[in-house]
């Protein structure tokens, strides 16, 4: 019967091939058993600390619509209408001129504002005018609007925030049309809008948010909007007072519907337990306790009420059907804080409907994913032509290494792309996503199998130690006496006893640390090395998406370098790289296409402002590109003077001498692979001339020597002194690159 013992021995590890035993499961459960420990643990504090919080939120604002009902219905109640400064209006038409009802037939105001928006501000600070604020019609309303504010507080209110260089504003809007029933017959002209208001300065990753709730009067297309710093409570009932008072009776109604959807869908939240855990998070934003009112009109188009109807249709549930062009989304507005002595001019912002949003990110999706599946095949084609371990000791680990790291970059966006777009845009964004993973995957393995493929390459060799020569047997001739022969020492008098030799103890080298061994085991092992330089790299790629701290400047390098090590590894190897010009070509452009796209258009996804700099990296893409080519039809080091070439390549066709021409076979030896005689060609054996003397057949120059040179490569000599066929060599050198006798590392055939 067989049994393990009796299992042929492994020729390549010289040990025993028997199969390992099968993990145990137990670890693993045990890791499960944790992560779930730690996943769920303080769930249920939070879920009966969050309940608490809805209840009491119920609570208030089943209080707060009380009141507001008696009040609008002229009953005794607890709530009463803020009254807004007499200067604030006037202020705010200093700068932005509120629209009115306009024909249907003739022009239209979009009633749907949900959305993004992104536009330029430009700020004033009321407590400190300039010269050219000073001199401006609207100096003296900025005056009386301050009389009241106690100017020794604003320093407080104002926070860390510096107010003056916010130069850019962004917002995320919801727009919800409100029907409320009133004296018998249905009111529509009321939208209550909410959202937050991003406010950024240039060179910095900072920006101030603040929630705001609003109303949105559709047939003038005005915005009235109280805003506060997040976490900050806003009370929805003093909307009101900032409409003009014509509007005023129709946007309190709107208040109260809202109001009492708001709490139904509270009531529902606590009665299925589904609370929301964002809200109990912290926000990393600076915070100010100034309170803000935004004041917003839209610009009128020029397409008619009924044709604008059917176009919002259309964009909220697309059919197919034919529309006319929509327009551009733009408001103009002023963002005003009267306890801070703070204006914020808005100054031509642009707004991109949700729906059109949202199919614009699933076209980019289905585009990205047709680039990541180009280039995952490329990859792919690439990796199996250079799949044996010659060429793999021609690429350069550092350029699939780069490459893992873009495309790690590319998951994490994808990721936080999907998270934000919400429903199914956000379900086509995980194709990219969960390709740029796979490639990353990919990429960081043939970076490591590179890295351990040219370890024994780069590793220094170790010189050889040499082997005491054997002690010689002892002289029994007397001194002198040469020519006598050697007799043999009499054995009658007893050897003189040897000392007993003490059995030493060798000494045990000093136990190291753990953090002493890891950082010997990085050292030593060039794969350990490779994934603890990859681990690093992925963390800092995290922290620079994450913090947004200098992501473009990183991102710009990783691009601008993809290529750079392969040609210097292939000038420095003085050996081509193997790497062919599909994927060359076609690596190149599909990387291009997401960088030119972010940072070089000015409509993608993301409103990235576009950078120039980006087509110079593109230009220095296909420059190095062209310089690899080069490398492969002119040689490695073409660009560069000889004397700069470090590296002088191993001859593994040195001149051997002849074996003796009356030699029975005339080899130079076996080969050490196919255990075959390596034959000289018959012309090259020793011959004898006329003065019977044998001719030189190993030289320096001659006629002879040519000949050799001319045929030598049917032998290899390797490093180690081991003779090789040429044929073998390359073979087995397609394999590993070790020596197959001594296990030494060889250089490149």
């Amino acid at each position: 019967m067989s049994t393990p013992n009796d299992q042929p021995p492994d020729l390549e590890s010289g040990t025993p091939d028997t199969p390992q035993p099968q993990r145990s499961s137990l670890p693993s459960f045990l890791f499960i058993t944790f992560v779930l420990f730690m996943l769920t643990s303080g769930r249920g504090d939070e879920v009966s600390t969050t309940r608490d919080n809805y209840l009491n939120g119920l609570q208030s604002l089943n209080f707060q619509l009380a009141n507001y009902t008696a009040w609008l219905n002229g009953t005794e109640s607890n709530f009463t209408l803020p009254v807004e400064d007499p200067n604030v209006t006037p202020l705010v038409e200093a700068f932005v001129t509120f629209g009115s009802e306009i024909d249907p037939q003739h022009g239209s105001y979009y009633s749907n504002m949900t959305g993004f928006w992104h536009g330029d501000v430009r700020p004033h600070n009321l407590t400190s005018l300039n010269a050219s604020e000073a001199a401006s019609s609207w100096r003296h309303l900025s005056e009386q609007l301050m009389l009241p504010v106690n100017l020794s507080a604003v320093p407080d209110l104002l926070g860390s925030w510096n107010w003056t260089r916010s130069n850019k504003l962004s917002l995320s809007m919801g727009d919800k049309l409100i029907t409320y029933e009133h004296d018998g017959s249905d009111h529509d002209g009321i939208a209550i809008i909410h959202g937050k208001i991003d406010l950024s300065e240039p060179d910095s990753s900072e920006e101030l948010r603040l929630d705001f709730e609003g109303v949105h009067v559709l047939s003038t297309g005005s915005v009235y909007a109280i805003a506060e710093s997040t976490g900050r409570g806003m009370d929805l009932r003093t909307l009101p007072a900032l409409v003009p008072e014509a509007l005023r009776n129709d946007s309190a109604r709107a208040v109260e519907a809202e109001l009492t959807s708001r709490i139904s869908k509270l009531k529902e939240k606590i009665e299925s337990g589904s609370f929301d855990q964002d809200g109990s998070e912290a926000e990393d934003s600076p915070k100010t306790r100034c309170s803000f009112r935004l004041f917003a009109q839209l610009e009128a188009t020029d397409i008619p009420q009924h044709m604008m109807e059917e176009l919002e249709k259309e964009i909220d549930e697309p059919t197919g059907i034919s529309t006319v062009k929509a327009p551009e989304l733009v408001l103009e507005g002023v963002l005003l804080s009267q306890s801070c002595g703070i204006l914020y001019e808005i100054k031509h912002a642009v707004g991109v409907q949700s729906q059109r949003l949202y199919r614009k990110i699933t076209t980019y999706s289905g585009v990205a994913t047709i680039v990541n599946l180009v280039l995952l095949a490329l990859f792919r084609k690439q990796a199996a032509q250079s799949s044996s371990a010659i060429g793999l000791s021609r690429v350069s680990r550092y350029t699939f290494l780069i490459q893992s790291l873009l495309d790690a970059i590319s998951f994490i966006g994808h990721i936080t792309l999907g998270i934000l777009a919400e429903g199914r845009p956000s379900l086509s964004v995980l194709a990219p996503a969960g390709l740029a993973c796979l490639l990353f995957v990919y990429e960081a393995q043939m970076a490591v199998l590179i890295g351990q493929i040219q370890a024994p390459e780069d590793a220094p060799s170790r010189p050889a130690v040499p082997t005491p020569p054997p002690a010689p047997p002892p002289n029994t001739q007397a001194p002198g006496d040469s020519d006598a022969p050697m007799t043999n020492v009499s054995t009658d008098q007893p050897a003189p006893a040897q000392p007993p030799t003490v059995p030493t103890q060798p000494a045990l080298p000093a136990r190291q640390s753990f953090l002493q061994f890891l950082w010997t085991h990085i050292r030593t092992d060039p794969a350990a090395r490779l994934w603890t330089i990859l681990s690093l790299s992925l963390i800092v790629v995290f922290r620079i998406v994450i913090a947004l701290s200098l992501p473009l400047l990183f991102i710009g390098s990783l691009y601008s370098s993809m290529w750079i090590m392969q040609i210097y590894r292939s000038a420095r190897r003085t050996r081509s790289s193997g790497l062919s010009m599909e994927y060359l070509v076609g690596t190149t452009l599909g990387r291009l296409f997401f960088a030119c796209y972010f940072l070089g258009c000015p409509k993608n996804i993301l409103d990235v402002e576009p950078r120039r700099w980006i087509y110079a990296v593109a230009l220095f893409m296909f420059a190095q590109v062209l310089i690899i080519t080069l490398q492969e039809r002119v040689g490695p080091a073409f660009f560069l003077p000889k004397r700069m070439s470090r590296v002088q390549t191993y001859d593994y066709h040195p001149p051997l001498p002849l074996p003796d021409s009356e030699a029975p076979e005339q080899t130079l030896g076996d080969c050490a692979i196919c255990m075959d005689a390596i034959l000289v060609d018959p012309s090259l054996r020793r011959s004898k001339s006329s003065d019977g003397k044998e001719r030189p057949t190993i030289g320096r120059a001659g006629g002879l020597l040519a000949k050799v040179s001319a045929t030598q490569k049917t032998y290899s000599l390797a490093p180690c002194h081991h003779l090789f066929h040429t044929a073998c060599l390359e073979r087995w050198l397609a394999i590993k690159n070790i020596c197959p006798q001594c296990r030494r590392p060889l250089p490149p055939l």
